[in-house]
């Protein structure tokens, strides 16, 4: 199972964050708006991502802490397809259902998204990927720190849970 070390911080102002990568360098996949369906699952969590550029089942297991985490992270890419979701709703029921607006850039192994999420606001995530194994946890810490203060990404900014769990916390209240 490949390896990455995240975080997902608040961000009020993601043109200054777009600027700062674009002025690193970072290559810029494009704007996608994504659905991401997460499903009831014993363990982990589940979700299915429809989006322009990017749709994939996703299954992963990650430290709900602040601050740089280990994510273990299976998955598969899929194509549209109403009865892949279908399958899984009847299977295992629909837990919540996340909406953005994602800008994907990339800094060699090191993943941004720069997002806009419904009934939440503004985030950014830095997610440093070891998929072949080879990078080691220790470096991908260190890449992570280090964005976080090339984008200004202080602790009180950051978030400890997924989108889906903030979005259930709303729901509750």
């Amino acid at each position: 199972m490949p390896l990455n070390v995240e975080i997902k911080a608040r961000c009020d102002d993601i043109r200054a964050v777009r600027t700062i990568l674009e002025y690193e360098g970072a290559d810029y996949r494009g704007l996608d708006h994504q659905v991401d369906t997460y499903f009831r699952v014993p363990r982990g969590r589940l979700k299915l991502r429809e989006g322009r550029l990017e749709n994939a089942l996703v299954f992963y297991e990650r430290e709900d802490k602040e601050g740089p985490k280990d994510s273990r992270v299976i998955l598969y890419q899929s194509q549209p397809d109403p009865n892949l979701k279908e399958a899984l709703k009847a299977a295992c029921g629909v837990s919540v259902v996340v909406d953005k607006l994602r800008h994907i850039y990339f800094i060699e192994n090191v993943k941004f998204h720069v997002d806009a999420v419904q009934d939440l606001g503004k985030f950014c995530e830095i997610e440093a990927i070891d998929s072949s194994g080879k990078i080691g946890k220790a470096k991908l810490l260190k890449q992570c720190r280090h964005y976080m203060k090339v984008l200004g990404i202080k602790d009180e900014d950051l978030v400890s849970c997924s989108y889906s769990d903030l979005l259930l916390q709303k729901l509750k209240k």
